[in-house]
Protein backbone atom coordinates (compact mmCIF):
# COMPACT_ATOMS: atom_id res chain seq x y z
CA UNK A 1 0.00 0.00 0.00
CA UNK A 2 1.20 3.89 -0.72
CA UNK A 3 2.21 5.28 2.44
CA UNK A 4 0.81 8.35 1.73
CA UNK A 5 -3.09 5.99 1.12
CA UNK A 6 -5.18 5.70 4.39
CA UNK A 7 -6.89 2.57 4.63
CA UNK A 8 -9.96 3.56 3.60
CA UNK A 9 -8.25 4.87 0.25
CA UNK A 10 -5.90 1.43 0.30
CA UNK A 11 -9.72 -0.54 0.73
CA UNK A 12 -11.63 1.75 -2.09
CA UNK A 13 -8.03 1.32 -4.21
CA UNK A 14 -8.04 -2.30 -3.67
CA UNK A 15 -11.52 -3.20 -4.16
CA UNK A 16 -11.59 -1.55 -7.51
CA UNK A 17 -8.52 -3.09 -8.86
CA UNK A 18 -10.37 -6.47 -8.08
CA UNK A 19 -13.71 -5.32 -9.26
CA UNK A 20 -12.55 -4.27 -12.63
CA UNK A 21 -13.82 -6.82 -14.60
CA UNK A 22 -17.24 -6.89 -13.42
CA UNK A 23 -19.41 -5.19 -15.21
CA UNK A 24 -21.29 -2.17 -13.46
CA UNK A 25 -24.88 -3.62 -15.06
CA UNK A 26 -23.97 -6.85 -14.03
CA UNK A 27 -22.99 -5.87 -10.84
CA UNK A 28 -26.13 -3.38 -10.26
CA UNK A 29 -28.29 -6.44 -11.05
CA UNK A 30 -26.23 -8.83 -8.30
CA UNK A 31 -26.88 -5.56 -5.87
CA UNK A 32 -30.96 -6.27 -5.94
CA UNK A 33 -31.00 -9.71 -5.30
CA UNK A 34 -28.74 -8.94 -2.80
CA UNK A 35 -30.41 -6.38 -1.54
CA UNK A 36 -33.51 -8.23 -0.92
CA UNK A 37 -32.34 -11.95 -0.13
CA UNK A 38 -28.39 -11.38 1.81
CA UNK A 39 -30.01 -10.30 5.09
CA UNK A 40 -32.93 -11.61 5.73
CA UNK A 41 -33.68 -15.60 7.14
CA UNK A 42 -31.62 -17.54 4.77
CA UNK A 43 -30.03 -20.21 6.84
CA UNK A 44 -26.49 -19.99 7.51
CA UNK A 45 -25.72 -23.14 5.97
CA UNK A 46 -26.81 -22.08 2.61
CA UNK A 47 -24.96 -18.70 1.43
CA UNK A 48 -26.74 -16.52 -0.30
CA UNK A 49 -23.06 -15.14 -2.16
CA UNK A 50 -22.91 -17.83 -4.79
CA UNK A 51 -20.16 -17.01 -6.52
CA UNK A 52 -17.23 -14.56 -7.80
CA UNK A 53 -20.39 -11.92 -9.27
CA UNK A 54 -22.18 -11.88 -6.54
CA UNK A 55 -19.49 -11.42 -3.69
CA UNK A 56 -18.08 -8.87 -6.08
CA UNK A 57 -20.86 -6.78 -6.45
CA UNK A 58 -21.43 -7.25 -2.47
CA UNK A 59 -18.10 -6.18 -1.99
CA UNK A 60 -18.54 -2.67 -4.11
CA UNK A 61 -21.47 -2.20 -2.00
CA UNK A 62 -21.19 -3.11 1.43
CA UNK A 63 -17.48 -3.15 2.27
CA UNK A 64 -16.55 0.78 2.31
CA UNK A 65 -19.85 1.51 4.81
CA UNK A 66 -18.99 -1.56 6.89
CA UNK A 67 -15.83 -0.45 7.55
CA UNK A 68 -16.72 3.13 8.32
CA UNK A 69 -19.24 1.89 10.64
CA UNK A 70 -16.60 -0.61 12.55
CA UNK A 71 -13.92 2.04 12.46
CA UNK A 72 -16.11 4.46 13.96
CA UNK A 73 -17.03 1.50 16.62
CA UNK A 74 -13.41 0.94 17.30
CA UNK A 75 -12.56 4.57 18.33
CA UNK A 76 -14.93 4.63 20.26
CA UNK A 77 -13.40 1.58 22.38
CA UNK A 78 -9.93 2.76 21.79
CA UNK A 79 -10.76 6.44 23.26
CA UNK A 80 -12.37 4.14 26.55
CA UNK A 81 -9.32 1.72 26.86
CA UNK A 82 -6.22 4.16 24.86
CA UNK A 83 -3.51 1.29 26.49
CA UNK A 84 -5.16 -1.26 25.37
CA UNK A 85 -4.04 -3.37 21.88
CA UNK A 86 -5.31 -6.40 20.95
CA UNK A 87 -2.49 -9.01 19.92
CA UNK A 88 -5.79 -11.36 18.41
CA UNK A 89 -8.22 -10.89 16.47
CA UNK A 90 -11.26 -13.23 15.40
CA UNK A 91 -13.99 -11.69 12.66
CA UNK A 92 -16.93 -13.94 12.98
CA UNK A 93 -18.42 -13.89 9.88
CA UNK A 94 -16.34 -11.56 8.11
CA UNK A 95 -16.89 -12.05 4.75
CA UNK A 96 -14.35 -10.33 2.78
CA UNK A 97 -12.98 -8.56 6.05
CA UNK A 98 -14.13 -5.06 6.28
CA UNK A 99 -14.20 -5.20 9.78
CA UNK A 100 -10.51 -6.68 9.53
CA UNK A 101 -9.97 -4.09 7.47
CA UNK A 102 -10.93 -1.78 9.91
CA UNK A 103 -8.83 -3.29 13.06
CA UNK A 104 -5.90 -3.22 11.44
CA UNK A 105 -5.98 0.64 10.97
CA UNK A 106 -6.95 1.10 14.51
CA UNK A 107 -3.76 -0.40 16.06
CA UNK A 108 -2.13 0.11 12.43
CA UNK A 109 1.34 0.41 14.40
CA UNK A 110 1.03 -3.61 15.67
CA UNK A 111 -1.54 -4.92 14.12
CA UNK A 112 -3.39 -8.26 15.74
CA UNK A 113 -3.48 -11.86 14.11
CA UNK A 114 -6.39 -11.65 12.62
CA UNK A 115 -8.69 -14.54 12.06
CA UNK A 116 -11.23 -13.94 9.10
CA UNK A 117 -14.37 -16.94 10.15
CA UNK A 118 -17.35 -17.45 7.13
CA UNK A 119 -19.42 -19.98 5.90
CA UNK A 120 -19.21 -18.29 2.12
CA UNK A 121 -16.18 -19.53 0.43
CA UNK A 122 -16.17 -17.14 -2.84
CA UNK A 123 -16.63 -14.30 0.16
CA UNK A 124 -13.38 -15.59 1.63
CA UNK A 125 -11.37 -15.97 -1.55
CA UNK A 126 -12.04 -12.69 -2.56
CA UNK A 127 -10.88 -11.13 1.26
CA UNK A 128 -7.76 -12.79 0.50
CA UNK A 129 -6.78 -11.42 -2.61
CA UNK A 130 -8.06 -7.98 -1.03
CA UNK A 131 -5.86 -8.36 1.99
CA UNK A 132 -2.92 -9.68 -0.10
CA UNK A 133 -3.41 -6.13 -2.55
CA UNK A 134 -3.22 -4.23 0.59
CA UNK A 135 0.00 -4.39 1.56
CA UNK A 136 -0.90 -4.07 5.50
CA UNK A 137 1.15 -6.68 7.04
CA UNK A 138 -1.62 -8.23 9.36
CA UNK A 139 -4.29 -8.06 7.16
CA UNK A 140 -1.61 -9.77 4.36
CA UNK A 141 -0.75 -12.76 7.56
CA UNK A 142 -4.85 -13.23 8.33
CA UNK A 143 -6.15 -16.36 7.97
CA UNK A 144 -8.87 -17.04 6.39
CA UNK A 145 -11.59 -20.32 6.90
CA UNK A 146 -14.57 -21.29 6.72
CA UNK A 147 -16.53 -21.75 9.12
CA UNK A 148 -20.46 -22.44 10.07
CA UNK A 149 -21.39 -19.23 11.74
CA UNK A 150 -24.29 -20.94 13.99
CA UNK A 151 -25.20 -22.33 17.25
CA UNK A 152 -21.95 -24.99 16.91
CA UNK A 153 -19.38 -22.48 16.57
CA UNK A 154 -16.21 -23.03 19.10
CA UNK A 155 -13.44 -20.36 18.55
CA UNK A 156 -9.70 -20.01 20.58
CA UNK A 157 -9.13 -17.65 23.04
CA UNK A 158 -8.29 -14.68 21.61
CA UNK A 159 -7.66 -10.91 22.35
CA UNK A 160 -10.35 -9.18 20.27
CA UNK A 161 -13.88 -10.40 18.59
CA UNK A 162 -15.93 -8.56 16.31
CA UNK A 163 -19.50 -9.35 14.71
CA UNK A 164 -20.43 -6.56 12.36
CA UNK A 165 -23.72 -6.63 10.21
CA UNK A 166 -23.56 -10.84 10.83
CA UNK A 167 -26.70 -11.39 13.88
CA UNK A 168 -29.77 -10.42 11.43
CA UNK A 169 -28.66 -13.35 9.37
CA UNK A 170 -29.08 -15.58 12.59
CA UNK A 171 -31.76 -17.80 14.52
CA UNK A 172 -32.75 -16.28 17.44
CA UNK A 173 -30.91 -19.72 19.14
CA UNK A 174 -27.68 -18.89 16.85
CA UNK A 175 -27.62 -15.30 17.77
CA UNK A 176 -28.08 -16.39 21.38
CA UNK A 177 -24.95 -18.83 21.18
CA UNK A 178 -22.52 -17.09 18.63
CA UNK A 179 -22.82 -13.83 21.47
CA UNK A 180 -22.51 -15.81 24.15
CA UNK A 181 -18.96 -17.92 22.37
CA UNK A 182 -17.87 -14.40 21.65
CA UNK A 183 -17.67 -13.33 25.53
CA UNK A 184 -16.39 -16.57 26.84
CA UNK A 185 -13.37 -16.40 24.58
CA UNK A 186 -12.66 -12.70 23.98
CA UNK A 187 -11.31 -10.02 26.05
CA UNK A 188 -13.26 -7.32 23.86
CA UNK A 189 -15.90 -7.74 21.86
CA UNK A 190 -17.25 -5.48 19.41
CA UNK A 191 -20.93 -5.57 17.66
CA UNK A 192 -22.08 -3.87 14.89
CA UNK A 193 -25.26 -3.97 12.89
CA UNK A 194 -27.85 -1.83 10.99
CA UNK A 195 -29.18 1.77 12.60
CA UNK A 196 -32.46 0.58 12.19
CA UNK A 197 -35.02 -0.14 15.06
CA UNK A 198 -34.25 -3.88 14.61
CA UNK A 199 -30.27 -3.72 14.75
CA UNK A 200 -30.56 -1.67 17.68
CA UNK A 201 -32.69 -4.51 19.40
CA UNK A 202 -30.40 -7.01 17.88
CA UNK A 203 -27.70 -4.88 19.72
CA UNK A 204 -29.35 -4.69 23.42
CA UNK A 205 -29.92 -8.35 23.29
CA UNK A 206 -26.02 -8.79 22.67
CA UNK A 207 -25.36 -6.44 24.97
CA UNK A 208 -27.62 -7.66 27.53
CA UNK A 209 -26.05 -11.46 26.96
CA UNK A 210 -22.16 -9.83 27.51
CA UNK A 211 -23.01 -8.22 30.98
CA UNK A 212 -24.32 -11.12 32.06
CA UNK A 213 -21.31 -13.64 30.39
CA UNK A 214 -18.86 -10.89 32.75
CA UNK A 215 -18.25 -7.77 29.98
CA UNK A 216 -18.63 -4.15 31.10
CA UNK A 217 -19.43 -1.95 28.64
CA UNK A 218 -17.01 0.74 27.13
CA UNK A 219 -18.83 2.06 24.36
CA UNK A 220 -21.27 4.00 23.26
CA UNK A 221 -23.11 3.51 26.37
CA UNK A 222 -21.71 5.79 29.73
CA UNK A 223 -22.54 2.50 32.18
CA UNK A 224 -23.35 -0.75 32.00
CA UNK A 225 -27.10 -0.74 33.60
CA UNK A 226 -29.86 -0.90 31.12
CA UNK A 227 -30.95 0.91 28.35
CA UNK A 228 -32.91 4.22 29.49
CA UNK A 229 -34.47 4.12 26.18
CA UNK A 230 -38.42 2.57 26.47
CA UNK A 231 -38.31 -0.28 24.05
CA UNK A 232 -40.47 0.57 20.97
CA UNK A 233 -40.12 4.59 21.89
CA UNK A 234 -36.56 5.27 19.94
CA UNK A 235 -33.40 3.46 19.42
CA UNK A 236 -29.53 3.90 20.03
CA UNK A 237 -28.10 4.87 16.75
CA UNK A 238 -25.29 6.52 14.88
CA UNK A 239 -24.04 7.75 11.81
CA UNK A 240 -20.68 7.32 10.15
CA UNK A 241 -19.46 8.98 6.77
CA UNK A 242 -18.47 7.04 3.56
CA UNK A 243 -16.91 8.03 1.14
CA UNK A 244 -17.59 6.33 -2.44
CA UNK A 245 -15.89 5.67 -5.53
CA UNK A 246 -17.15 6.04 -8.68
CA UNK A 247 -17.37 2.18 -8.68
CA UNK A 248 -19.47 2.56 -5.52
CA UNK A 249 -21.33 4.94 -7.17
CA UNK A 250 -21.91 2.94 -10.38
CA UNK A 251 -23.19 0.33 -7.96
CA UNK A 252 -25.62 1.63 -5.99
CA UNK A 253 -26.86 4.25 -8.51
CA UNK A 254 -26.23 7.14 -6.74
CA UNK A 255 -24.90 10.59 -7.64
CA UNK A 256 -23.49 12.00 -4.06
CA UNK A 257 -19.64 11.24 -3.67
CA UNK A 258 -20.65 10.48 -0.03
CA UNK A 259 -23.17 8.83 1.92
CA UNK A 260 -24.03 7.97 5.79
CA UNK A 261 -24.11 4.97 7.20
CA UNK A 262 -26.33 4.64 10.18
CA UNK A 263 -25.28 1.82 12.48
CA UNK A 264 -25.80 0.82 15.75
CA UNK A 265 -23.00 -0.92 18.05
CA UNK A 266 -21.79 -1.94 21.49
CA UNK A 267 -17.89 -2.61 22.62
CA UNK A 268 -17.97 -4.61 25.90
CA UNK A 269 -14.80 -5.49 27.70
CA UNK A 270 -12.72 -8.04 30.71
CA UNK A 271 -10.53 -5.04 31.40
CA UNK A 272 -10.14 -1.95 32.69
CA UNK A 273 -12.09 0.95 31.04
CA UNK A 274 -13.33 5.10 31.32
CA UNK A 275 -16.27 4.68 29.46
CA UNK A 276 -17.59 8.50 28.28
CA UNK A 277 -19.21 10.64 31.30
CA UNK A 278 -22.13 11.09 28.13
CA UNK A 279 -22.46 10.47 24.43
CA UNK A 280 -24.15 12.89 21.98
CA UNK A 281 -27.52 10.32 20.63
CA UNK A 282 -28.56 12.81 18.20
CA UNK A 283 -26.74 15.18 15.20
CA UNK A 284 -26.39 18.06 17.45
CA UNK A 285 -28.83 21.27 16.22
CA UNK A 286 -27.16 24.48 16.17
CA UNK A 287 -29.16 27.55 17.18
CA UNK A 288 -28.17 31.18 16.99
CA UNK A 289 -25.91 31.74 20.33
CA UNK A 290 -26.55 28.35 21.49
CA UNK A 291 -26.13 24.33 20.69
CA UNK A 292 -28.99 21.58 21.99
CA UNK A 293 -27.05 18.50 22.72
CA UNK A 294 -29.24 14.96 23.33
CA UNK A 295 -27.28 12.93 25.82
CA UNK A 296 -27.33 9.39 27.66
CA UNK A 297 -25.83 10.27 30.44
CA UNK A 298 -24.59 8.32 34.20
CA UNK A 299 -26.63 6.73 35.41
CA UNK A 300 -28.70 5.48 32.48
CA UNK A 301 -30.44 8.87 31.97
CA UNK A 302 -31.27 10.47 28.45
CA UNK A 303 -31.01 13.93 28.99
CA UNK A 304 -30.68 17.13 26.68
CA UNK A 305 -28.16 19.83 27.58
CA UNK A 306 -27.91 23.38 25.83
CA UNK A 307 -24.52 24.99 26.10
CA UNK A 308 -24.57 29.06 25.15
CA UNK A 309 -22.38 31.49 23.94
CA UNK A 310 -21.94 32.66 27.39
CA UNK A 311 -19.89 29.70 28.52
CA UNK A 312 -16.65 30.21 26.15
CA UNK A 313 -14.59 27.21 25.44
CA UNK A 314 -17.54 25.20 25.66
CA UNK A 315 -20.00 26.37 23.32
CA UNK A 316 -16.85 26.12 20.74
CA UNK A 317 -16.66 22.51 21.83
CA UNK A 318 -19.98 21.75 21.65
CA UNK A 319 -20.65 23.64 18.18
CA UNK A 320 -17.69 21.34 16.80
CA UNK A 321 -19.16 18.13 18.59
CA UNK A 322 -20.71 15.50 16.34
CA UNK A 323 -23.03 13.04 16.82
CA UNK A 324 -21.86 9.77 18.77
CA UNK A 325 -19.15 11.65 20.45
CA UNK A 326 -18.48 11.63 24.03
CA UNK A 327 -19.28 14.86 26.31
CA UNK A 328 -17.72 16.90 27.51
CA UNK A 329 -14.68 16.32 24.92
CA UNK A 330 -11.67 16.10 27.56
CA UNK A 331 -14.64 12.61 29.58
CA UNK A 332 -13.94 10.52 26.62
CA UNK A 333 -11.82 8.03 28.61
CA UNK A 334 -8.61 9.19 26.88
Amino acid sequence: MNATLSTAEALRSALAAQLAGLPPTQAAQAVERLIANYRGTTPTDAPVLRDRSDVAAYAAYRMPATFEAVRSALAALRAAAPEWSPATHTDIGGGTGAASWAVAEAWEEDGPRTTVLDWAEPALALGRELAAASEVPALRAAQWQRSRISASLRIESTDLVTVSYVLKELTAEDRAAVVTEAARAAQAVVIVEPGTPDGYARVIEARDRLIAAGLRVAAPCPHSAACPIEPGTDWCHFAARVSRSSLHRQVKGGSLPYEDEKFSYVAAVRFPAAPAAARVTRKPQIRKGLVLLDLCTQPRELSRETVTKRQGPLYKAARDTEWGDAWPPDASGG
